[in-house]
């Protein structure tokens, strides 16, 4: 196990030191949800063209649900397994850039799951209608780097981050197609 962490610390400081100054700023955009907001409109929009208005709202709630399951359940494991940041290890000091500090735990990425996770629910829904929708994935793949990028997140924290989102993005796509059957808010062309 030690030998995979130490070889985590050291992906981490490679994939760490790609970066530069005058991308500092374009990174810091990138890991905010805000500024991905046209993604998701746009998203929401080819749903609500297949699905309808009523279908839409039910995704939302969905999708409200499993980023608050992962959200919490990323906690839990920060909580438990207590992980330095990068940013805050002292074995690190003065051999990575720290673009942006953090108070909290490393272990796993909450970015990377909750995207993976929403993302992994949407493209289950909309690849029947659309061609490329897998396409969609670039955005936790960037989204979810730039926590390296900027000091925040060792690999496997994105790593775990991922499987663990697309898990349980799977998980809540099957509870959609579930309860959809049951209680008849998922029509034939769905």
């Amino acid at each position: 196990m030690e030998q995979l962490i130490n070889l985590d610390k050291e992906l981490f400081v490679f994939l760490n030191g790609l970066g530069s100054e005058p991308f500092d700023g374009f990174w810091k955009i990138i890991t905010k949800q805000i500024y991905w907001s046209p993604l998701f409109v746009g998203v929401f929009y080819l749903i609500q063209k297949k699905v309808g208005w009523k279908g839409l709202g039910i995704i939302i709630l969905f999708l409200a649900a499993l980023i608050t399951f992962t959200d919490q359940i990323t906690n839990l494991f920060k909580y438990s397994f207590e992980r330095l940041r990068p940013c805050n290890n002292p074995e690190l000091d003065g051999t990575i850039r720290e673009v942006i500090t953090r108070k909290s735990f490393s272990f796993f990425s909450g970015h990377a799951s909750n995207s993976f996770a929403s993302t992994t629910f949407v493209v289950l829904i909309l690849r029947k209608y659309y061609k490329h929708t897998y396409l969609l994935f670039l955005f936790p793949l960037i989204f979810a780097y730039s926590r390296i990028y900027l000091g925040l997140h060792y690999p496997a924290d994105i790593l775990t981050g991922y499987v663990f989102g697309a898990t349980f993005g799977f998980v809540f796509y099957k509870l959609y197609l579930f309860f959809g059957k049951k209680y008849n808010f998922i029509t034939e062309r769905d």
